[in-house]
Parts: structure tokens; sequence; C-alpha cells
């Protein structure tokens, strides 16, 4: 017996979700368990990030190499799935854990037989996707600027951003692209400040071209990696050195050619301890924060 196990993120511009990933884990690790030979399909795209953890390209898999084919979550519908039943049509054909929409549609009766998690007539199963996942990954908001024209000639905003892009895709974290403006108009955006600090906080890194995307943080205890992308440097960096900063680079290093590599020892000293011990001791110490500022503010106003 082999087994190929495959389903929507093996399709070629199929929709692949974290829930059809997870099933299919789930069903790799129980064949697995079972000593049952098998190969995981994938998508050319959902290959790049889960090919090295083993599993073949779809359109690669040979039909005559396998016994069973399993297709895993989604619903049982579509071209896809009835192509898997004339590709395959020597295979003894499972489908587990989807959801079947119309009993007599091809794409169902194809399969020699089908475990599903909702179908007429019956209860529903919780879906495979409800398993324990392995370690967490670092959640790290992401504030970019691709303003401030005031600076001129010296932004450098747009290469920034695309270094960071290429760097952040390269990482295994759970980036989320953030912004400190605000919108009540639009859900999509945060209504109030305090909808901003209490997104940061709950993160555990910020990599940010925005001042505020550095002072929020450090505001919250969170460690920033704050790159300037101001040729000579703007107030991002004028900032990390009013707060006495460590992590903090310039354009020119994340432009240089080991750019990369500046960029991955400043993350890895905001994920250790001594990154973190830092982002508490500057949030302990802002209750000081813009108090000479506003002293010189009251004093104006009580000039004549």
């Amino acid at each position: 017996m082999r087994v190929l196990v495959l389903g929507w993120s093996s399709v070629l511009h199929g929709e692949a979700t974290a829930g059809d990933v997870l099933a299919t884990e789930a069903v790799a690790a129980r064949l697995r368990a079972d000593g049952v030979a098998h190969d995981v399909a994938w998508s050319p795209a959902m290959h790049l990030a889960y090919g090295p953890r083993g599993g073949v390209l779809l359109d690669e898999a040979d039909p005559g190499a396998y016994t069973h084919v399993v297709w895993v979550c989604g619903p049982l519908a579509g071209e896809p799935v009835r192509e898997v039943h004339e590709r395959f049509a020597a295979a003894r054909r499972v489908a587990v854990g989807v959801s079947v929409l119309d009993p007599a549609d091809p794409a169902v009766t194809g399969f020699h037989a089908v475990v599903p998690r909702d179908a007429p007539g019956g209860p529903a199963e919780r879906d495979l996707a409800a398993r324990p996942v392995p370690a967490a990954v670092p959640v790290v908001g992401v504030f970019l600027t691709h303003g401030q024209g005031e600076y001129g000639a010296r932004r450098r905003h747009d290469e920034v951003s695309r270094v960071l892009g290429d760097w952040l895709g390269g990482l295994d974290v759970a980036a989320l692209e953030l912004d400190t403006r605000l919108d009540p108009r639009d859900w999509r955006h945060p209504s109030t400040a305090e909808q901003v600090a209490s997104v940061i906080g709950r993160l555990d890194v910020v990599v940010t071209t925005r001042l505020h995307g550095l002072v929020l943080a450090l505001a919250a205890g969170v460690p920033a990696l704050a790159v300037d992308p101001v040729a000579g440097g703007g107030k991002v960096s004028a900032q990390a050195g009013a707060w006495a900063w460590p992590g903090l680079l310039g354009c020119e290093e994340v432009l240089a050619a080991d750019g990369a590599l500046a960029l991955d020892e400043q993350f890895a000293w905001c994920r250790s301890g001594d990154g973190r011990a830092a982002a508490l001791a500057a949030r302990d110490a802002r209750a000081a924060t813009g108090t000479g500022q506003l002293d010189a503010l009251a004093a104006a106003l009580r000039t004549p």
C-alpha cells in the first residue's frame, strides 16, 4: 500500500487555507503512526513552504505509484476533484473531513468511500484541523511608511520596504502588516490609538520604518527592530537615540550587500532575553517621557 494525500492545497490555483493544511497534516500523522507509506502532494505555491518538510508536487506525482488516494478537507465539488478521479482511476479513492453539498455530484460519487465532516442528513463532525499545533512561531507586527516626502532626495523608503519584504518572507514568523494610521470609517483600520496599542502589546517583535511603530512598541515593552529609511538618518534614528534603543539599522546597512545578515542579527537580538529585557526597561522608564517638552510648553505659555 502507498497513499497519496491531497486536497485543495495540492491544486494549482486552488484555495489553500491553514485549515486545509492542518487537516492534511492530521491525516499524514495518522498514516505515519499506522506505518502506512505515503506522500503528501502540494501545489507549486504551497510546496515552497511545505516541500522542505517532505512531499511532492501534484503535477509530478506518478499515478502508477499509488494504490490509494486520499482527498482531505474542503468542499467535495468542482473540476479539480473530478480530475483526480480521472487521473488516479486505478487507485482506490477515499475522501475524509470534507463537506458534501450534493451526494449525487460526480465529484462525490467518484470516491470509493467518503468520510464527511458534514453532509445532508447526517450529524456534523469536528474538523480535522482542530488538532494540537507544534511550537508557535513569533508574531511580528510590521509598520512601514511609504510617504515622508519632506525628506526629498534622502528618501530610501521604497528600496528599504522591498528589502524588508523579501527578508520577512524568508522568516518562519507570523508577520502582520499593521499601520498606526487611524480611520474610524473603515473597520480594516484601527479607530483609536488605544486599539493600536492593544495590538502592539500582544506582539513578540515589531519591525518598523515608522517613528511611532518604534515608540509604541517600546512603550508596550515589545522589542522593536527599527530601520531608518532616510539616508544619513532621520526621525527614526533620532527617536532611537532619545530612547537609547540599540535595535536600530540605517538604510545604508539594510541596503548593503549583507543587509539580510544585519537584519538577521538585529532580529535575533530582539528575540533574545537581552532584547526583551531592554524593551521592558524602556517601558518602565516611559513615565518620564516628554516631561521636558511639556515643561517647556508650560513655560512658553506663561511667557508674556
